[in-house]
């Protein structure tokens, strides 16, 4: 059963976590809102560099439009504050990293760091990709197949909302090296493996094209393709990594069996420690034993023999 102080002790780390946290969480939501508050009277901009894959292939004289009344501000915000937390997510993810780190042995930190940089950098490149490449084929596509008499007027609204959509998409898409290297540093599989799964990995980058994209063979075949390729890039990768993955493992079975050796000896040590204050005890008692009486009352010691002599109380002394 655990002790006053043991449980005191425990509180008190379980506060300091929680202060700890506490203050991650208010740097993260300071960081945003400082970004917020900086892109904020540039919204407008931000809004029409946005819109300009689209605005760049509508008629002449046509204009995107707004359905609701508080749409033309509330728009504009919403965007800033995304593109905030979009600008925010290499500090976000440090902060997170900065909290897990001191819970982590030093092999787990060799991974975890470049993983983390390698995703943030990966989903930059994939809402760069979905900007630069997909929306251009995308939007004219889509204004080019309008039928006659139909004016093409999106809504800012609509609008926003389906390149969001498409920016996840695409950055979550990019994340396919980084979760194939997961799942050979896990155990969970092998780049060998993984080779055998190549059919069915080009299969199911497409259905997950249909789900994440809008519905429309375009943004669906620029979603998976580029998934089946960099699942390839991931298996070259893991191939690569395969000896520092073993290392990893190495040093990580290396600390547990330090562990347990550790406690083995602290156990041991403990054990000694109780026999050693056993035999002290018993070597105190015995020695209390064998230690000489006072004489008692009518006997007195001779000092030529040594032994105690006992006289008659009624003689009065020799």
């Amino acid at each position: 059963m655990a002790s006053s102080d043991d449980t005191v002790n425990q509180e008190q780390g379980f506060l300091s976590h929680l202060i700890e946290l506490r203050d991650r969480l208010l740097k993260m939501v300071l960081s945003v809102t400082v970004l917020f508050i900086v892109l904020f009277p540039f919204r407008d901009r931000v809004y029409s560099a946005l819109a300009e894959p689209l605005s760049r292939f509508l008629p002449e004289g046509t204009e995107m439009i707004a359905y609701e009344v508080a749409s033309p501000f509330l728009i504009p915000v919403k965007l800033a504050l995304m593109l905030s937390v979009f600008l925010a997510i290499p500090f976000l993810l440090y902060q997170i990293w900065a909290f897990v780190a001191p819970g982590l042995y030093s092999h787990e930190k060799r991974l975890v760091a470049p993983l983390l940089a390698s995703s943030t950098l990966l989903f930059y490149c994939g809402v760069a990709f979905a900007y630069f490449v997909v929306f251009p084929l995308v939007f004219k596509f889509f204004i080019n197949v309008a039928p006659d008499g139909v004016q093409v007027s999106p809504d800012i609204a609509r609008y926003l909302d389906f390149v969001i959509t498409i920016f996840f998409a695409f950055g979550i898409a990019f994340e396919v090296p980084v979760a194939t290297v997961l799942l050979v540093v896990t155990g969970v599989t092998t780049p060998e493996k993984l080779r055998k799964m190549r059919p069915y990995v080009f299969v199911g980058a497409f259905i997950i094209g249909m789900f994440l994209t809008p519905p429309d063979v375009i943004s669906q075949i620029l979603l998976a393709v580029p998934m089946w390729l960099l699942f390839e890039v991931g298996v070259i990768l893991s191939s690569r990594f395969k000896l520092w993955v073993k290392e990893a493992s190495d040093a990580r079975e290396q600390m547990i069996e330090s562990e347990s050796s550790n406690d083995a000896e602290m156990e041991a040590d403990m054990l000694e420690q109780k026999a050693d204050d056993a035999n002290d005890t018993s070597s105190t008692k015995n020695a209390a034993d064998k230690k000489p009486s006072t004489p008692a009352a009518g006997s007195y010691r001779n000092s030529l023999t040594d032994h105690i002599d006992d006289i008659d109380p009624g003689d009065g002394g020799p």
